[in-house]
């Protein structure tokens, strides 16, 4: 088991060094952009770092290049829907890089049909 400051040091890594398709979603899910929705940027969530995670929803935003393994993600994502209740979307670079708006239309379609997580407007956790 990966401690969780080992956790904590690779998702400040990875924020300092994102991928273009990362820098590109997030200038579109920073500040609730997306309807009114707060992401984080590489949260950890057990020995797991999201790419992008919204805490009200439960909702993980994952970013998968060709070197991902379709197997093993579905495994990673029950895992994570076991354990935590949260649900994992996945987009490919492709589709961050080439279809911006489908991303994010997809992305608040899931969001909008989710429960709240807490019923007041407080968003600190």
């Amino acid at each position: 088991m990966v401690s969780r400051r080992t956790m904590l040091e690779r998702a400040a890594a990875m924020r300092r060094e994102p991928t273009e398709a990362e820098k590109r979603l997030w200038r579109y899910l920073s500040g609730a952009k997306l309807g009114g929705l707060k992401f984080r940027r590489q949260a950890t969530i057990g020995n797991r770092v999201a790419d992008f995670f919204c805490p009200a929803k439960g909702l993980i935003i994952e970013i998968d290049g060709n070197t991902h393994d379709r197997e093993r993600d579905a495994a990673l994502d029950r895992q994570i829907a076991a354990q935590y209740g949260y649900r994992t979307i996945r987009v490919t670079n492709e589709d961050v890089l080439g279809n911006m708006d489908g991303v994010l239309q997809h992305i608040e379609d899931v969001a909008c049909r989710a429960p709240d997580r807490w019923s007041s407007g407080n968003t600190l956790s």
